[in-house]
């Protein structure tokens, strides 16, 4: 999707370009440089290196999204944990740890076999998700913060070269080149806001709020099992809770 959406957008601006023979008027490479490293300078200025750093990978989680098990695949997962778990006692469960894909479901049912107490294992759940949760919008708040800037910095090259304009108003041809970057720098400022930072920012946002719904999926799954609760209730709680959540969205998507 992210790739049919930049092939598609991308598209449309440059058809739109070529229609108005304005192509090579767009194209310029100092308006880019002032808009794009002036962005960038900004981020680098706000956020501390721990989080820029992240950048390179979280453009590249945006093109190719991490794989994880889905919501359904989750609670099949737990139901067969909980069925073993009341057939032969949940130290058994031990032998299926090395089997399951997820790290975090595997630390949860490593605590609940330990014979962790449930108030620990909650609250070592809890401060995961929210360390998780925090990393996450740092990350994504870099993009909307960029998306902020890359505006500004294009209203700044406007006035740039309005100011090289009233600096030459007796030699034209030096006036058009000054009115190209005054041009150029709004349209890159405007189009990496719209096209590339927020975008971004709203992709990760949703790939961050999945996660989370799996992780507090999960966790509620292994508490359960460690309750003692039998393997349809388990699954009525949990199909409960993923119907909750799904609510929850469709009224923050209303409200929007």
């Amino acid at each position: 999707m992210t790739l049919c959406g930049f092939l598609i957008g991308g598209g449309a601006v440059y058809y739109v370009m070529v229609q108005g023979n304005i192509v090579n008027l767009l194209l310029d490479l100092n308006a880019a440089i002032l808009v794009f490293g002036g962005t960038l300078g900004a981020a680098l200025i706000t956020y501390p290196w721990k989080i820029v750093k992240i950048i390179p990978k979280a453009i590249s989680m945006m093109i190719f999204p991490p794989k994880r098990i889905t919501n359904d695949a989750a609670v099949k997962t737990i139901v067969s944990l909980a069925e073993r778990a009341k057939r032969e006692g949940i130290e058994k469960l031990q032998e299926e740890i090395p089997k399951l894909e997820t790290p975090f479901l595997r630390d949860a049912l490593q605590m609940v076999v330990d014979g962790l107490e449930t108030d620990i294992i909650k609250e070592k759940l809890e401060k995961e998700l929210s360390l998780v949760r925090q990393r996450h919008h740092q990350v994504s708040s870099i993009f909307r913060s960029m998306g902020a800037y890359s505006p500004i910095f294009g209203l700044l090259g406007t006035l740039i070269g309005v100011v090289q304009v009233l600096r030459n108003l007796s030699d034209a041809q030096s006036m058009g080149a000054a009115m190209a970057i005054a041009v150029t720098t709004t349209f890159y400022g405007i189009f990496g806001a719209n096209f590339i930072f927020l975008p971004i920012a709203g992709k990760l946002t949703i790939y961050s709020e999945d996660e989370i719904t799996l992780k507090e999926l999960l966790g509620r799954g292994v508490l359960s099992i460690q309750k003692g609760d039998v393997p349809v209730l388990i699954q009525t709680k949990l199909e409960a809770f993923l119907a909750y959540k799904l609510r929850g969205k469709e009224e923050k998507s209303r409200i929007k």
